[in-house]
């Protein structure tokens, strides 16, 4: 990349100059960014606790996406990019798969059991429950191969639960339950 196609002020920049820093001036600089933002904070938690399995941090994330299904109070809001940010936002932070997997899973049973309670929602609702419960399955085959019999019995519960919904969401969900268990159950 050449000089006349690097952005001014782009991150090469602030490194240059962050590199000079000494520790106290990075220290007063995270401060100032953990105050400044909620989602600042999150991440620096996350990201100072991806040792400890997931705990509080996973539970704070887990928090963020059962609220946009079932809120303490009220009804859900169904903002499913915030759900999704949620999961994206953890796995930036933690680079912890079985806490992503954990997540995904999080998704896909409350989407499930949203329309479960409430009946047939609308296509953008079902394809998003679909792509999470998609990508779950990716990692599953991959990655996270070796904890699908963690989630086994969840899944299997997501597939009876979305037993007579519409839009095809229950071919999809049995579908990919299915494969998962005829490639990764008889292990």
């Amino acid at each position: 990349m050449t000089n006349a196609t690097k952005k001014p002020g782009g991150w090469s920049t602030v490194r240059q100059h962050l590199t000079a820093w000494d520790k106290p001036a990075l220290l007063a600089l995270l401060k100032d960014l953990y105050e400044v933002a909620g989602v600042n904070r999150d991440f620096i938690h996350a990201r100072s606790k991806t040792g400890d399995g997931g705990g509080d941090v996973l539970e704070k994330y887990r928090g963020k996406i059962v609220e946009q299904f079932f809120p303490a109070r009220g009804d859900g809001k169904l903002k499913l990019g915030e759900a999704r940010k949620a999961i994206r936002d953890y796995r930036k932070a933690t680079g912890n798969l079985p806490g992503t997997v954990e997540l995904l899973m999080t998704y896909v049973e409350n989407g499930t059991r949203f329309t479960h309670e409430y009946g047939d929602i609308d296509e953008r609702f079902y394809n998003s429950v679909e792509s999470a419960l998609d990508e779950l399955a990716v990692l599953l085959r991959g990655k996270a191969r070796e904890i699908y019999p963690q989630f086994r019995d969840r899944l299997a519960r997501v597939e009876q639960m979305s037993d007579g919904i519409g839009w095809g969401f229950h071919d999809f969900v049995g579908d990919v339950v299915g494969q998962l268990e005829e490639e990764l159950g008889g292990r």
